[in-house]
């Protein structure tokens, strides 16, 4: 079990640290809003009223002991830094923080964040990705051109072979099948497929492209 700091109990803020509660991990969860801490005050480890940007304070709540620290403040760029900076001070090195804005990002870049994450950005790109790739259930970006990707079979491809199909992209790679309960690693050149199986895929966007009419 790890130890994480939540600083900024808004929307994001808030799911961050219940979902690291759920995976059982001690969380200590900041911000200055009473309403914010009182809604998470019985699901998280700790959940405090105070101002994140005041080193002491923060030094007093043992931050500088957490595995990492989060700071999900919302619209406030100038408390977001000022909180970023009273961080670095305490030698606190893993610091994940929200970007606002382009100029905001940039100015955590400068100051050596560990990961600036950007929500509402990364989510537009989901959206897109799956009104673009309905066939596509879920992906996960390698770097801009290389993907994983999980496929799920519907009637239409119902008994059709599974070596034929790839044989379509020959680029892409077939990390595994998923069929019930079972997982199939390895496949033959006579394995068929039956809808509800789900696929894993591996490779470039081009290549991938060259499938998705099949599984539309």
């Amino acid at each position: 079990m790890a130890q994480f700091a939540v600083i900024g109990l808004g929307s994001f803020g808030a799911t961050v640290a219940l979902e690291l509660t759920k995976l059982n991990h001690d969380v200590i969860g900041i911000d200055t809003q009473k309403r914010n801490v009182e809604n998470l005050a019985d699901k998280i480890t700790h959940a405090v009223i105070a101002d994140a940007t005041d080193e002491h304070v923060l030094d007093e709540l043992n931050v500088q002991n957490c595995d990492a620290v989060v700071v999900a403040i919302g619209e406030d760029i100038e408390a977001s830094i000022l909180c970023v900076l009273s961080l670095k001070n305490l030698g606190i090195d893993k610091i994940w923080v929200k970007a606002k804005t382009k100029a905001h990002h940039t100015i955590l870049s400068h100051l050596n964040i560990n990961k600036i994450i950007h929500p509402e950005e990364d989510m537009g790109v989901r959206v897109a990705q799956a009104l673009n790739y309905p066939m596509v259930s879920r992906y996960m970006a390698l770097d801009d051109d290389h993907f994983i990707i999980k496929v799920p079979i519907k009637e239409k491809l119902h008994g059709i072979n599974l070596s034929g199909l790839m044989q379509l992209a020959p680029h892409v790679k077939l990390l595994l099948v998923k069929r019930n309960k079972d997982i199939f690693y390895e496949t033959d050149t006579t394995f068929t497929l039956n809808k509800g199986d789900v696929l894993i895929l591996e490779g470039l966007l081009v290549n991938l492209k060259k499938l998705s009419e099949c599984f539309q």
